[in-house]
């Protein structure tokens, strides 16, 4: 451990704490690393690969890579990448992206059917594998960016979470590189050289939404530097009594929670709302 390089360093230091944070990891695991040939993804393997080591190969890894055949899609450096550092891996063939082609009108986001097929495969897979987790590559910064994508679209205060149970609750996905900076992945990236392979779907529409909010944040953290930071700490930090959700929070009994004196003075008042 003592040869890795500063950036390799800081990116172990936020992936094993949010580990151990979330309890995302334990002993037995076997844990499927979603493995897409893009920068985040090539660093989570690294970084569970290290910490696997480091503690005395407690758990599994393994690599899955789900060949959507979009066009020019080249594996062959990643596979030579798996193989030199003795990773086990399968990379399964799926026609996702005729799917997507096909249902999706030219020029509207491909992003929502294209994760829906691909999470179908990986789930299915690691199921019929016997993997107890699904390790995603999903970083600070998506999870910043996606917390303000469902605020201005979708209307909803939600994120990717950093361990999630689906829905169907046979599956539990973790996302250990969620405190992770985006530049450290890049610098990491590239201090690497990882054979990346290029998304050819998504990365052709310019003009997506994600986009639009990432310069957003990008700019206002221009003029200060902790306010990803604070919007990532804010997801951890809630006060449902300051928020409208009344599922979570009794609006309408608040009174209850008044002095005696007071919810007796309001009943003799005789208020009623309902008229």
């Amino acid at each position: 451990m003592s040869s890795l390089s500063r950036v390799e360093k800081k990116l172990l230091h936020y992936t094993g704490k949010a580990i151990a944070d979330y309890n995302m990891i334990q002993a037995g695991d076997k844990v499927m690393v979603c493995l897409s040939g893009g920068k985040d993804s090539y660093t989570l393997l690294c970084m569970l690969k290290l910490l696997r080591q480091r503690f005395h190969n407690q758990f599994e890894i393994f690599a899955f890579t789900l060949d959507q055949s979009q066009p020019g899609w080249d594996d062959s450096g990643l596979r030579q990448w798996l193989t030199d550092n003795q990773i086990p891996f399968e990379i399964l063939t799926r026609n996702t992206y005729a799917v997507v082609k096909e249902k999706i009108p030219e020029g509207k986001t491909y992003c929502s059917l294209c994760s829906r097929l691909r999470r179908g495969n990986i789930y299915n897979y690691a199921e019929k594998n016997g993997f107890t987790k699904i390790a995603l590559g999903h970083h600070r910064d998506d999870l910043v960016r996606s917390l303000l994508m469902s605020i201005l679209y979708n209307g909803e205060i939600k994120t990717m979470p950093p361990k999630l149970l689906s829905d169907n609750k046979r599956h539990i996905v973790i996302r250990p590189l969620a405190y992770c900076q985006e530049k450290d992945i890049i610098a990491y990236a590239k201090e690497k050289q990882f054979p990346i392979i290029p998304c050819t779907l998504c990365g052709s529409q310019d003009n997506l939404a994600r986009k639009r909010v990432k310069r957003l944040i990008d700019e206002l953290a221009l003029e200060n530097p902790k306010i990803p930071s604070n919007i990532l700490n804010a997801l951890g930090n809630l006060r449902v009594s300051q928020l409208m959700d009344p599922t979570v929070w009794d609006f309408k009994n608040l009174e209850k929670l008044r002095g005696e004196e007071n919810r007796v003075a309001h009943e003799e008042a005789g208020f009623d709302w309902n008229l």
